[in-house]
């Protein structure tokens, strides 16, 4: 018998569900810092070589967020395509869990001046990329979404087009031994009406002593015997 579902199911349900868009949030992070340390080493003299401040601080602020911006919304899609999440609260969480990371590290490197300071263009730039990041995330969701469902309708008809294959190939298959016994049926019939019909051939009767003999053999016995009543002697 199957056991009755507790009543802390759902609970339990949206715990690994927090836990499952916290995780990707910290590896969006993760996988992120690692791509814009990598840019950033490689594009720092270009960067820096910017003619002006306000292409330089977008440069940066799009670099220092990939995590957000790039890595989130990919991560998200393929997530997408394999679990049923809500776009909204799966982005709106991941990103959220991200950003919480990054500010807690910035507590411990730098302590209260890092979070109270240096507000100015950059930090609007840094708001509106992590805002921006939420958009192209929720969007990835709704496309992993879509392209799971494709799949899985594509699926469901493969499958429909080989069960009606396979319906037909069974309907060939019983209409064959149908035919057949049909055949044979027929031909177990039609043996025993020609053994009836058709009698096998009896010896001939011989001929019975009644029956007169045939005029060769009379001739010849006649030749052969005379009768002896008949038999007249010649005169002297």
């Amino acid at each position: 018998m199957s056991s009755k579902p507790s009543a802390l199911e759902p609970l339990r349900v949206r715990v690994r569900r927090f836990q499952f868009i916290v995780g990707l949030g910290f590896l969006s992070l993760v996988l992120g810092a690692m791509l814009s340390v990598s840019l950033v080493l490689r594009l720092h003299a270009r960067v820096n070589a910017l003619p002006s401040d306000f292409v330089r601080i977008p440069v940066a602020v799009v670099l220092e967020n990939l995590w957000v911006l790039g890595v989130l919304p990919v991560l998200s899609y393929l997530a997408a395509r394999v679990i049923a999440l809500r776009t909204w609260t799966s982005a709106v969480g991941a990103a959220v869990s991200g950003g919480v990371f990054v500010v807690a590290l910035n507590f411990v490197r730098d302590g209260m001046d890092g979070l109270t300071s240096d507000w100015g263009v950059a930090s609007a730039l840094r708001i509106l990329a992590f805002v921006g990041g939420i958009l192209l995330t929720a969007r990835a969701i709704r496309a992993g979404r879509a392209a799971a469902e494709r799949g899985s309708t594509a699926a469901q008809a493969k499958a429909e087009a080989r069960k009606s294959e396979y319906d037909e190939f069974l309907r060939a298959a019983e209409a064959a031994g149908e035919r057949l016994e049909q055949r044979e049926s027929g031909a177990g019939t039609e043996a025993p009406a020609a053994s009836q019909e058709a009698p096998a051939a009896a010896p001939q009767a011989p001929a019975s002593a009644d029956a007169p003999a045939p005029s060769g053999e009379a001739n010849r016995e006649g030749a052969g015997t005379a009768p002896s009543g008949d038999v007249k002697t010649p005169a002297a």
